[in-house]
């Protein structure tokens, strides 16, 4: 077939269900694949690490002229991308905040042993609305200090973001972009009105602490705030989702790996990570390089669009033995679950604590149920793969 059109039927909602054989195709056709549409793919291993770290990659629309609105620093090349990045991480991580991530434990703990209630043997359930939807939602509103009823709210919105980051072949649709567009100013104002609310008033969340940082300095302007806090709560649930549904139908598929993890919980940490690599969350990030380049041979021009297939890349078999057999006990797991690089999740431990307490939870119910249907009905995104349902008879 045209490796041309690749990227075209890649992005292609009917390869949703399975889109592994066409990057192995990928794989197989070059370290450098030029699209039809001028764009590049790039699937193997090394040659993704390699640029995930190279300088002259942008993430910035920026680069290539285009105008936009605020950028989130997802979205930045550094010095602006270190600056943003380093002040949203003051009051989540270490070295500021050491103990936020881990002081979690007990309240994921306790989401999910609530959202385990109603799930009875011999009931019908939906994975992704029942579980894997509402534990990730309810951690990010718990942080964030948004309120957990007003999850219809952002949810819409959360939707038209993620359309609007989507990877697809050809030009964007004007219909699309805008309406990306309104969903960020509109979810941006909501986050901005809460976090004014603790002006001077703090509780002990993210939205606070931005507030009431007392060092001018390390303010974030309210511009920043709104595209941070947005990204922030968008990034804090739709890959989480995403890792813990893939999780459960990869183990519902595998009723050995199944009986393993059963047998021997204390693997779940490495499932965990080998599910990254295996089905990963995020499968393709797009890059711009600033300059000409040369990538393993092929000419690149500036400003073109260089796709990265992470989730080819952590099939490539250069890298990986038997990459397409799902291994709980695989000793060599680097994936690009998280990215690499500058841009790596600052978000990754909270999901891997989440994605560890949702299975583990989860082991003594899987081990006599049956997937309804598989393939599952897929979200439409190419970039965040996942079920959109998952029906499960328990």
């Amino acid at each position: 077939m045209d490796t041309m059109t690749l990227l075209a039927r890649i992005t292609d909602y009917a390869s949703r269900p399975n889109p592994y054989p066409l990057y192995a195709e990928l794989r197989d056709a070059g370290r450098v694949v030029q699209q039809a549409d001028g764009s590049y793919l790039v699937g193997g291993y090394h040659d993704i690490a390699a640029l995930l770290h190279d300088p002259r990659m942008s993430v910035d629309p920026r680069t290539r002229g285009e105008t936009t609105h605020a950028l989130p620093f997802l979205r930045l090349d550094d010095p602006e991308h270190h600056r943003l990045r380093n002040l949203a991480m003051r009051p989540f991580g270490p070295p500021h905040s050491p103990g936020r991530v881990d002081g979690m434990r007990d309240e994921i703990a306790r989401i999910t042993k609530e959202l385990l209630e109603p799930l009875e043997a011999g009931r019908q359930v939906d994975i992704v609305d029942d579980f894997a939807y509402p534990l990730p939602v309810s951690v990010i509103c718990r942080l964030l200090g948004v309120p957990r009823e007003d999850e219809p709210l952002f949810r819409a919105w959360s939707d038209a973001l993620v359309t609007a980051a989507d990877v697809r072949a050809g030009d964007e649709s004007t219909e699309t972009r805008k309406a990306g567009e309104q969903a960020q100013l509109e979810m941006g104002g909501y986050l901005v009105n809460l976090a004014e609310r603790r002006r001077g008033a703090p509780a002990d969340d993210l939205l606070s602490a931005f507030v009431n940082e007392p060092d001018p300095a390390l303010r974030l302007t309210q511009e920043e705030l709104a595209v941070t806090a947005v990204l922030l709560l968008i990034a804090g649930h739709e890959t989480t989702v995403n890792l813990i549904t893939n999780g459960v139908l990869t183990l519902l598929r595998r009723p050995e790996q199944l009986e393993l993890l059963q047998r021997e919980p204390e693997l779940l940490p490495r499932a965990v990570e080998e599910l990254l690599r295996f089905e990963p969350p995020v499968h393709i990030r797009e890059r711009i390089p600033h300059t000409d380049m040369d990538i393993a041979g092929t000419p690149v021009p500036a400003t073109a669009s260089v796709f990265l297939v992470l989730a080819s890349g952590n099939r490539d078999p250069r890298r990986f033995h038997e990459p397409d057999r799902f291994d709980p006990t695989r000793p060599d797991v680097q994936h690009f679950g998280f990215g690499s690089g500058i841009h790596l999740c600052y978000g990754g431990p909270l999901a891997r604590i989440e994605a560890q307490d949702a299975l583990g939870a989860l082991l003594p119910l899987l081990a006599t149920a049956r997937l309804v249907e598989d393939p599952p009905p897929y979200r439409q995104s190419a970039m965040l793969r996942g079920p959109r349902h998952l029906l499960v008879q328990l």
